[in-house]
């Protein structure tokens, strides 16, 4: 091409090639849907592997694939409270004596409140 053929062109931003003569690969539509009843299809290569879920393109939400296996279920640990990680470290009987020992402390009024004195004054 001449130098002027090219003026006003924006090269790089632009394609000049184009599909004609050129297989593209063989491919197959997978369906999948949401629970919010949205339902979309995904372009596959014929020899791709398709997966049981995918997310879905409208809310972001899990979508399943129609007409295929349920997706297989993580395995999770049960969540830890913070009474399993306590009863992890001391016994029943330990948590009672230790207990009995804080509120004997409380009832004699061993706890100097001066050293840790709340503010009484007003906010102006």
């Amino acid at each position: 091409m001449s130098e002027r053929a090219l003026r006003g062109t924006r090269l790089g931003a632009t394609s000049y090639e184009t599909d004609r003569g050129i297989d593209l690969a063989p491919r197959q539509t997978v369906e999948y849907a949401c629970q919010n009843g949205h339902r979309f299809e995904v372009p596959f290569s014929v020899e791709a592997e398709i997966p049981s879920a995918w997310e879905c393109r409208f809310c972001g939400q899990e979508a399943v694939l129609l007409d295929g296996d349920e997706p297989e279920e993580k395995k999770t640990k049960p969540t830890r409270t913070h009474w399993d990680m306590l009863m992890e470290r001391r016994t029943r009987e330990e948590l009672e004596e230790v207990l009995a020992e804080r509120l004997a402390v409380l009832r004699s009024g061993g706890m100097n409140l001066a050293v840790h004195p709340r503010d009484t004054r007003k906010s102006a």
